[in-house]
C-alpha cells in the first residue's frame, strides 16, 4: 500500500499556496491547507475540496498549531501592498510569531520546512541584477518595513533554528509571479492593468513608468519550490526563484493594452515610498542546485491570466445583475 507524504501548506488557500496545493495533490501528496482566509479564499480551493487527499484548515498561524505532518511549506502572508499596510502590526506578526509557531511544529516533528521569502528583502537594491549574497538596502521604519523587514526577519529564524537545532530549511526568495488567481484588488501591477484594461479604466503608472520589474509565470515558480524542497538537507538557499527577463512597467502596460484590445488611457500617478527602481534575480543559484529556470514566456503567461480575470469579471457582472 502506498503511503502518501503529509504536507502542510500555510497560506493554501492564497494565489501562491493553492497552485501548490495543486501541484502537490498531483504529485500524489496527502495536503492539509492552513489558511486563516484574510487574503486567501475559498474560490481558489473549491475545486480541491472535493479532494478526499486534501483538507482545509481555517487557523491563524500567530497561534500555535499542533498537526502531523511529513513536510511543510510556509507561505502564509498578505504579499500586496494594500493587503499587508492595511494591518501592519499584523503582517509583522505573521512573519514573526508564525514562523516561531511554524518552526516550533518542525522542530518538533524533526521534519524540513521551506519559507516563502521574497526579493523584498533586497529593498531598493544597490546591486543589479540581486544575487543572494547582497544584503539589501532596506528602509526599517517606512510604510513598506512591515514585510521587507518582517521576511527578513523570518529569514534570520529560519536561520538560527537550523544552527541552533540542526532543522532542515529551505528558503526561497520570490521575485514578481503571477498568473490566474491573483487577487484581483492586491494592487500588483499584472492585476492591477489587466483588470483596468478589461474595465476600460485608465491604466494607473506610478512615477515615470522606467522602473523594471521581471515577472515569472506561477507555474514556473511553483516547479521551483518542489525542486528546492527536494535538495539534499546541506542545501538551505535562499535561492531566487523569478524570471530574469527584465520589463519596465510602461512595457508591460503596452503588451496587456495589445493583448486585451483595451483603448484605456494612461494617468500616471507619484511613485509610492519605498517602491524599488529595479528588480531582476541573478537565478545562477537556482540553475546550479535546482537544475531550475522559468520557461513560460510573459506574452503565454499573459494570455492565461487575462482569460482568468475576464471570466471572473464576467462571473461577478452576471451575479451583480441577478442580485
Amino acid at each position: 500500500m502506498h503511503l502518501r507524504k503529509r504536507c502542510a501548506v500555510t497560506g493554501g488557500a492564497g494565489f501562491l499556496g493553492s497552485h501548490l496545493c495543486d501541484r502537490l495533490l498531483k504529485d500524489e501528496m496527502d495536503v492539509l491547507c492552513i489558511d486563516n482566509l484574510y487574503t486567501g479564499s475559498k474560490r481558489n480551493i473549491v475545486e480541491l475540496l472535493k479532494n478526499p487527499y486534501f483538507e482545509l484548515y481555517r487557523h491563524d498561524i500567530t497561534y500555535p498549531l499542533y498537526v502531523e505532518v511529513d513536510e511543510i511549506y510556509n507561505l502564509a502572508c498578505p504579499a500586496s501592498p494594500i493587503h499587508y499596510q492595511t494591518d501592519p502590526v499584523q503582517t509583522t506578526k505573521v512573519n514573526v510569531h508564525g514562523s516561531i509557531n511554524m518552526l516550533g511544529l518542525a522542530k518538533r516533528l524533526k521534519i524540513k520546512i521551506m519559507q516563502a521569502s521574497t526579493s523584498e528583502v533586497y529593498g531598493n537594491p544597490h546591486e543589479h541584477p540581486q544575487p543572494e549574497t547582497y544584503w539589501g538596502n532596506v528602509n526599517p521604519i517606512g510604510p513598506r518595513s512591515c514585510y521587507d523587514e518582517g521576511k527578513r526577519c523570518a529569514e534570520t529564524l529560519f536561520f538560527d533554528y537550523h544552527r541552533q537545532h540542526d532543522l532542515n530549511i529551505k528558503v526561497a526568495r520570490i521575485f514578481n509571479t503571477y498568473g490566474p488567481r491573483m487577487h484581483p484588488n492586491d494592487g500588483r501591477v499584472v492585476s492591477n492593468f489587466i483588470v483596468q484594461a478589461l474595465t476600460a479604466q485608465p491604466i494607473t503608472i506610478y512615477g515615470d513608468g522606467k522602473q523594471t520589474r521581471s515577472f515569472c509565470y506561477v507555474d514556473d515558480l511553483i516547479e521551483g519550490f518542489i525542486r528546492l524542497m527536494k535538495t539534499p538537507k546541506g542545501f538551505t538557499g535562499p535561492v531566487n526563484l523569478g524570471n530574469p527577463t527584465e520589463f519596465t512597467i510602461l512595457e508591460l502596460a503596452d503588451l496587456v493594452l495589445e493583448m486585451t484590445g483595451s483603448k484605456s488611457e494612461l494617468v500616471r500617478k507619484p511613485l509610492p515610498q519605498d517602491d524599488p527602481v529595479m528588480r531582476k534575480p541573478n537565478i545562477s543559484l537556482a540553475k546550479e542546485h535546482l537544475g531550475w529556470e522559468p520557461k513560460v514566456p510573459l506574452r503565454e503567461g499573459l494570455k492565461k491570466t487575462i482569460d482568468y480575470f475576464d471570466d471572473l469579471l464576467r462571473a461577478e457582472s452576471n451575479f451583480a445583475a441577478v442580485s
